[in-house]
């Protein structure tokens, strides 16, 4: 200390005090009394102190332990030598906080002379965040293991052998195995090329050499899914030490999504770049990208098994309106034609224009019924008016169809087909279109035909419905009915439910149908009581729409109100199918329809999905067997199984089994004796028009109840229920 004065040593605390201040670490210097001298603001944020309350107090007040056993010497050189071990090494200690709260730190230890004595810079290193990725690495398989399941990507670990040993869940749904599938098995079964060959490692010090250049560093491969198909992943590798041995875990990301989005912006680009695939007027697609979408679409539907639509229209009476009002006007007509058409269609469809006054269509993934459906909504669309510059223009269109693969395997076919059907459009009078098949044509027409009576049929009063009896298998007495209904067709005569229902389904007027069924089954029900009969169960089918309807609770619950039925004698029938199609609103559905007091019955009961969990989670009154069961249960067959089970099962839960469809004495006499609750079918009474229901309920069935003898009064009818 003697060939250094203080003041050489002032003017060097001053840059020492710079320097601890732009040190990245919190900066203690401590005497050889264990007192703080001097510390810097890292400092200070670190312990939560402000530096006046640190500077003279015992560096215990921070670091309890083991930090101030390293501060005692008597000198510099005996400093030094308690600190030659230390220095360039980190000593791992705890600290405390201003607010008593511990944790882990890192010091470097270093002395310092000054004129009052050996110094001794302590750098302080939070290595709290260090501490738990070690703590992390260090965790047991078993905790692997949940951070595995934790993980958002599919995981794969993989052994130096290339077999898998561990899997998570994500990694089971992404490649369609269940785990015990992959387990030991070689991980080329999923990834078939590329990934085994960077697993090659004969200890952790290759496998850190094999992975370095890949670790963070996202890895495009082809993956395989058990079906067979193939998709694009990404893997992120990393190698992990185990007992037995070096082991690889691979994080895998299913890139289906992104990579079809790269494409699809690829496709944009090349689009903007590539003006010609253009319509100048329109900026629709011209004849070059149509033609290559067309190809694209088939190729996929050829794949998939789907069908691909071409649409060829064209205008009727632009040309008057182009050589009367001039070439200006005539294209912002086309302008707004070219926008009601897109509005017709799907995004995944192309609207061509292919010049002139001529259009083309593309719909992929599609079927002639829907192709009719779109024709028809462009008909209306530009059969509407067009105001351009003060004019109000009328224009209408002929549309041509062609259908991949009956009409054409490739694009110029399919437009040569649709334009020949367009001609033939114009020539049956134009503003319609046409099939290139006729038999397509046909099936369009007539659904077509159909749509449109169905509008006016309400209004018509042609609906009607009739009534099928149940029948108490112990007693033979009537207990309800169901309700069918019948459409009396103008000039049709009496059209099969199964002709119109799927198209007021499809049409949006299944709704105003059911309303009008609902209500007209409540108002007989009622006049049958009013005459002085008994109450029996009136039962009406329910479509999907309703289910989906948030108004029909509160609408069925007027109806009940306005027509007087008590709500005990109303069963609503629910497909199995259309209730597992829309489970949750069904649930939801159902609980407010029984707070009304109706019952609900489940009706075609086997033919839809296999799970029997709605039993339990839906109020259900009612199960019915469907007759495709019945027809056979004295065949000895599986179906006599089946209906056992069934009527077993629903008694087992105390609900009502009632057997549709019976037709013959051997039919009812299998159910009696099985003990089923009710039936209906031709064998008791075809559906039948009201005052043969009121008839009935008056005379009874003439159903014998004692077994042995049978209903010898009724027909054994086969004929198949209509």
């Amino acid at each position: 200390m003697d060939s250094w004065g203080v003041a050489e040593w002032r003017q060097s605390e001053a840059r020492y005090r710079g320097l601890l201040e732009a040190a990245p670490d919190a900066m203690v210097v401590v005497d050889e009394a264990g007192l703080i001298v001097l510390l810097n603001a890292q400092a200070e944020n670190q312990f939560g102190y402000h530096r006046d309350e640190l500077l003279g107090q015992p560096v215990t007040n921070v670091i309890p332990q083991g930090f101030a056993e390293r501060l005692v010497a008597d000198d510099l050189r005996s400093a030094e030598e308690a600190l030659a071990q230390q220095i360039g090494t980190g000593i791992e200690l705890t600290a405390l906080r201003k607010d008593g709260t511990e944790f882990p730190i890192e010091i470097m230890l270093s002395p310092l002379a000054s004129p009052d004595g050996i110094l001794v810079t302590a750098a302080v290193r939070d290595i709290t965040l260090r501490k738990a990725a070690d703590e992390h690495v260090a965790q047991s398989e078993a905790r692997y293991r949940g951070l595995l399941e934790a993980a958002p990507d599919a995981m794969v670990v993989v052994d130096e052998a290339g077999l898998i040993v561990l899997l998570n869940a994500q990694a089971e749904n992404q490649f369609g195995y269940h785990r015990d599938e992959l387990l030991g098995q070689p991980v080329t079964n999923v990834i078939p090329q590329g990934f085994a060959e960077r697993l090659v490692a004969d200890d952790l010090r290759s496998a850190e050499e094999a992975l370095a250049q890949q670790i963070g560093t996202g890895i495009e491969l082809t993956a395989l899914r058990k079906d067979g198909t193939e998709f694009p992943i990404e893997i992120m590798l990393s190698p992990l030490a185990s007992p037995d041995g070096i082991l690889v875990t691979a994080a895998v990301r299913d890139i289906t999504v992104r990579r079809a989005a790269d494409e699809h912006a690829a496709e944009m680009a090349l689009e903007m770049t590539h003006s010609f695939e253009h319509d100048f007027l329109t900026g629709l697609p011209n004849r070059i990208l149509l033609n290559d979408r067309i190809s694209q679409a088939i190729a996929l539907a050829r794949r998939r098994g789907k069908q691909v639509a071409v649409l060829f229209l064209d205008l009727d009476g632009f040309k008057h309106i182009n050589d009367s009002l001039g070439h200006p006007v005539g294209d912002m007509l086309l302008q707004l034609i070219a926008e009601r058409l897109l509005g017709c269609v799907r995004l995944s469809d192309t609207v061509s224009r292919q010049g002139g006054d001529e259009f083309v269509v593309l719909l992929s993934d599609t079927d002639d019924g829907e192709a009719a459906v779109v024709a028809n909504r462009m008909l209306i669309a530009v059969a509407e008016t067009h105001s351009v510059e003060s004019h109000d223009l009328h224009v209408s269109t002929s549309i041509g169809i062609s259908v991949y693969p009956d009409d054409g395997e490739d694009a110029e076919t399919l437009i040569k087909n649709a334009d020949t059907a367009m001609y033939q459009a114009k020539a049956n009078g134009r503003q319609r279109y046409q099939f290139f098949k006729q038999a397509m044509n046909d099936r369009a027409v007539e659904r077509q035909s159909i749509e449109e009576s169905l509008r006016s049929g309400l209004e018509r009063e042609e609906f009607v419905l009739h009534y099928q009896p149940k029948v108490d298998l112990k007693t033979g007495e009537i207990t309800g009915v169901e309700a069918l209904i019948r459409w009396i067709h103008p000039s049709r005569g009496m059209v099969s439910p199964a002709d119109f229902i799927p198209i007021a389904e499809e049409s949006g007027l299944i709704r105003p149908i059911d309303d009008w069924a609902v209500k007209e089954a409540c108002r007989q029900a009622r006049s049958w009581v009013d005459s002085g009969l008994p109450p029996i169960v009136m039962a009406v089918n329910v479509s999907a729409a309703e289910l989906r309807d948030e108004t029909y609770v509160q609408r069925l619950n007027a109806t009940l109100g306005q027509t007087g039925i008590d709500p005990r004698y109303l069963e609503l029938e629910l497909t199995e199918s259309v209730l597992m199609e829309h489970a949750h609103s069904a649930a939801i559905l159902l609980q407010d329809l029984k707070r009304l007091g109706v019952q609900i019955a489940l009706d075609d009961f086997g033919t839809g999905y296999s799970s029997l969990s709605y039993l339990r989670d839906f109020p259900i009154d009612t199960l019915k067997i469907d007759q495709s069961f019945v027809s056979e249960v004295t065949s000895a067959g599986s179906d006599t199984r089946i209906v056992t089970a069934v009527i077993g099962l629903a008694r087992s839960l105390g609900l009502t089994v009632v057997a549709e469809g019976v037709e013959t004495r051997e039919q009812l006499e299998f159910l009696r004796a099985r003990q089923c609750d009710e039936a209906q079918g031709y064998y008791f009474s075809r559906p039948v028009p009201p005052d043969e229901v009121a008839e009935l309920l008056r005379t009874g069935i003439g159903f014998d109840v004692d077994p042995a003898t049978g209903p010898e009064t009724l027909p054994e009818l086969t004929a198949a229920p209509g």
